[in-house]
């Protein structure tokens, strides 16, 4: 049984760099095939992908929070870390880590998605 978890600061203030963590047990991140992913829901919004990290080590970013993110993996720890800098309150949200196989794209078809953590709350204020 896969596990993700979310690890990192429930409070950010304006301007910083948000970090956050996922920390997955009972599966390799280097296993073939397999796409870790980055998903936020602000208050009262849906789903937005952020990015993803593959099993190879390439990185897929949404166009638009390219310029504002990166993802990278500890192979040693099997974790993948989200940075999100120059954060503002708009970036209030539950931000989850997520698994899905297949091919790089149609990152928001959700059903593709077989593992979720369970997500983490976090606030943009100062």
């Amino acid at each position: 049984q896969v596990q993700l978890q979310e690890s990192g600061p429930g409070l950010v203030k304006p301007s910083q760099t948000l970090s956050l963590t996922c920390t997955v047990s009972g599966g390799s991140i280097t296993t073939n095939y397999y796409y870790w992913s980055w998903i936020r829901q602000p208050p009262g919004k849906g789903l937005e992908w952020m990015g993803a990290i593959a099993y190879s080590g390439s990185t897929y970013y949404s166009p638009s929070l390219k310029s504002r993110t990166s993802i990278s993996r500890d192979t040693s720890k099997n974790q993948f870390t989200l940075q999100l800098s120059s954060v503002t309150p708009e970036d209030t949200a539950v931000y989850y880590c997520a698994r899905r196989s297949g091919v790089a794209g149609k990152w928001g078809n959700w059903r593709r998605y077989d593992y979720w953590g369970q997500g983490t709350q976090v606030t943009v204020s100062s």
